[in-house]
């Protein structure tokens, strides 16, 4: 593929901590006739920079990049179709993986969710839990660095809203993004994807079940163990400080 079809290639990067609806709105997007997607591009990297030990690690190690180098340059290959989004986790983002490559290139916007659910719901996952594994300091710096690059407030939206009403959240995403919606978001076929991470088989078994987004059920604040409660009221600022600039749906 010749210089200028990277030139095309549209980069969007959506930022989200883990245990939100990020998987669903993957698949939302791979619906679209215009676009690639790239399931969390850092994890094999993250994994053997940190040790940390996820389930299903080996196999993450051995089918992605390790190199963040390695993930920047995959990043900046052209696709076939012009859009290429991409789920990134924010807790994948060490300090030191710099993004200078193509941070700048890429259209950024953020997915949130209230700390509370999202601990809830790691919790029943995966036993160990720190704010840095859930994401929300790397998601505040993430969206100041983006805020930097355009001059304003990236895209910033809720998952409840994209569950509760994706036929609304959906196309105002897409406006702010500067694409047009495709009516394809809102339903997807059962099952695992081709382009699922290695991971899937652990972590996707609802958004397998899934054949388009479902109504948010359950307290957006619930009840957590104390050492949870505390972690979640440590997020809840950064939160609240992003949640500020999401979308009206």
């Amino acid at each position: 593929m010749h210089a200028s079809a990277m030139e095309e290639n549209r980069i969007v990067a959506m930022w989200s901590g883990p245990r939100n609806v990020s998987t669903a709105l993957m698949y939302s997007f791979a619906q679209r006739a215009d676009t690639a997607v790239w399931d969390e591009p850092y994890y094999a990297a993250w994994l053997a920079a940190t040790g940390e030990p996820h389930p299903m690690r080996a196999a993450i190690l051995t089918a992605g990049p390790t190199a963040p180098a390695n993930v920047a340059e995959r990043i900046l290959q052209p696709t076939i179709q012009p859009v290429h989004y991409q789920k990134h986790m924010t807790h994948h983002m060490l300090p030191d993986f710099a993004l200078d490559r193509w941070f700048a290139r890429a259209s950024h916007a953020f997915l949130i969710r209230e700390p509370a659910s999202v601990l809830a719901s790691y919790r029943a996952k995966y036993d160990h839990v720190s704010l840095a594994l859930i994401g929300y300091p790397q998601q505040a710096d993430l969206f100041d660095r983006a805020a930097d690059a355009l001059g304003r407030a990236p895209p910033v939206i809720r998952g409840r809203d994209i569950q509760n009403a994706p036929e609304k959240a959906l196309p105002a995403l897409t406006a702010a993004l500067g694409l047009a919606f495709d009516p394809a978001m809102l339903v997807w076929a059962s099952g695992p994807k081709p382009y699922d991470g290695v991971w899937a088989p652990h972590w996707y078994d609802k958004v397998w079940a899934s054949t388009g987004f479902v109504p948010a059920v359950g307290q957006s604040h619930p009840d957590l163990p104390a050492p949870l409660a505390r972690l979640a009221d440590a997020a809840e600022a950064q939160y609240r400080r992003l949640e500020a600039y999401a979308l009206a749906v």
